[in-house]
């Protein structure tokens, strides 16, 4: 969704890395930039107008134009900017003291009202929480089915009117409101979603319906859905919900669309309320808080590494990928191992978006798409293999390649491409722990001769030799005086 904004601001950027110092006009021209590509990108004027602002009071200055690198200087001011203009901080959810805590839904048809609340019970359910969902659209019979077979995913109950009454279309979505928050203390639920009717377009009948269930639920939390891909419009209907419902937050849906993302930018600012949660897919798990500096960063090209760890967490079992990572380096990784890390890493997402999240990858990079028919076309090579061939691929000759191309569908070129490109990785990895676990020892050897202090001698009694601390006999002593005179007369010996 920023990509053509992040393009435009590592424009701007590259161009400033050649300046040593930034004059004011240098930084009207910058400024004259951003607000083009802000503008493009369709964010509220007035945003842009009060960003612009900001960023020049805080660019020409006296620290700036003694800055030693301007255009990271400069980069670091936008890269705040951008962050409170998102909403500055990742909303902190609290919970009722006296359970449950109700969370209330609102939005137009279509947005996306109630896969989100499905969604937002999945992530409760991962804090520990026991959510229950509310099918409170009556209006739209399919609504509630849509809304079952999705709890049914994530092991969540739903309450709702009779299935007759949802049939007929004629229930009354208030008494339902009341009867899900008897239903959830009586089951021991201490979290509550609510999802309600919409429309294709904002009416006082449906305003009217949203505020009495309002009224009757109390809500904790009360989240209007959006699209981000309707622009600014979505900040419009954020802006006519607002007005009625004292909005706690929004959560932004399809994050991961080729929409300009102006929606995004724009929403805190005008309607005042954060975004609380983004949907960035259309699986149940696509769904998280909304982090602003993280989003920040990603425009700006500076990845968001914070998120993929968090992802990486989620997707591969630590045990096995460290035992997975030790065969890599001894070079015993075989097919079948590299077939789990491939499952593992299919769970975080599109591989485009995970190098999205790296900082520092180039533009080409990036911008270079991985089909998912690439990978399945990878996993269909190796799961025709026998277990022989994926723990030994030295074993695949010929006609080995063509029987395993046409149980894959694919050529015997392919497989002899995946099997080479397989081979030489492992054998450069095992290369790379080799010359490891060498260094090490020659740091160990090191470190051992290098002792200063400890013993220098043999062990046991050091010897002497006696013979250099005898003394002399009088024989001696008498044939060392001058002249060879004698000892005087009396003397011991002397006779």
């Amino acid at each position: 969704m920023f990509e053509s904004l992040s393009d435009r601001f590592d424009g701007i950027f590259t161009r400033l890395r050649g300046k040593g110092r930034l004059s004011e006009a240098d930084v009207d021209e910058v400024l004259r930039e951003i607000r083009l590509a802000l503008l493009e990108a369709d964010v509220n004027l007035t945003v842009v107008r009060g960003m612009q602002e900001r960023i020049r009071e805080r660019a020409i200055g006296e620290d700036l134009s003694k800055a030693l690198n301007p255009a990271l200087q400069v980069k670091k001011i936008v890269l705040e900017e951008l962050t409170a203009t998102l909403g500055g901080e990742t909303l902190r959810i609290s919970y009722a003291s006296k359970p449950p805590t109700v969370v209330l839904m609102a939005g137009l048809q279509g947005s996306g009202k109630t896969t989100n609340s499905a969604k937002l019970a999945r992530w409760f359910k991962a804090q520990g929480r026991n959510p229950i969902l509310v099918g409170a659209d009556l209006q739209r019979p399919a609504a509630v089915a849509q809304l079952r077979t999705l709890a049914a995913r994530i092991d969540v109950p739903v309450y709702s009117a009779d299935d007759d009454v949802v049939a007929s279309g004629t229930g009354d979505p208030v008494e339902v409101a009341r009867g899900a928050l008897a239903e959830a203390r009586r089951l021991g639920r201490d979290v509550l979603i609510c999802d309600t009717a919409g429309r294709l377009a904002i009416d006082e009948e449906l305003m009217e319906q949203v505020r009495l269930i309002s009224e009757e639920l109390q809500p904790d939390y009360t989240f209007l859905v959006v699209d981000a891909m309707t622009g600014q419009d979505a900040v419009t209907v954020a802006e006519s919900f607002h007005r009625t419902l004292e909005l706690d937050g929004v959560i932004l849906t399809k994050l991961d669309g080729d929409a300009r993302g102006g929606a995004a930018l724009s929403v805190k600012e005008v309607v005042g309320c954060p975004i609380a949660f983004a949907s960035t897919g259309e699986q149940i798990e696509d769904f998280d808080l909304f982090h602003p500096d993280r989003l920040a960063g990603r425009i700006l090209g500076e990845g968001d590494l914070a998120t993929l760890i968090e992802k990486a967490e989620e997707a591969f079992e630590q045990e096995e990928a460290e035992a997975a990572a030790t065969r890599l380096l001894e070079g015993t990784f075989t097919l079948d191992d590299f077939l789990d890390q491939m499952q593992a890493l299919k769970k975080m997402g599109p591989l485009s978006g995970v190098l999205s999240m790296l900082p520092g990858v180039p533009k080409e990079v990036r911008d270079v798409e991985i089909e998912d028919s690439q990978i399945a076309h990878i996993e269909a090579i190796i799961r025709s293999m026998t277990p022989a061939e994926r723990i030994t691929p030295d074993v695949i000759d010929g006609s080995r390649r063509t029987r395993i191309a046409q149980g894959s569908g694919t050529s015997a070129a392919e497989v002899g491409q995946l099997v080479t490109q397989f081979k030489q990785m492992r054998q450069m990895m095992q290369q790379m722990g080799g010359a490891g676990r060498m260094r090490k020892k020659a740091q160990k050897k090191n470190k051992k001769g290098n002792k200063k202090g400890g013993r220098v001698t043999a062990k046991g009694p050091a010897t002497v030799n006696k013979a250099a601390f005898a003394l002399p006999s009088l024989e001696e002593m008498k044939s060392n005086l001058p002249g060879g005179a004698g000892l005087p007369d009396g003397f011991p010996g002397n006779g």
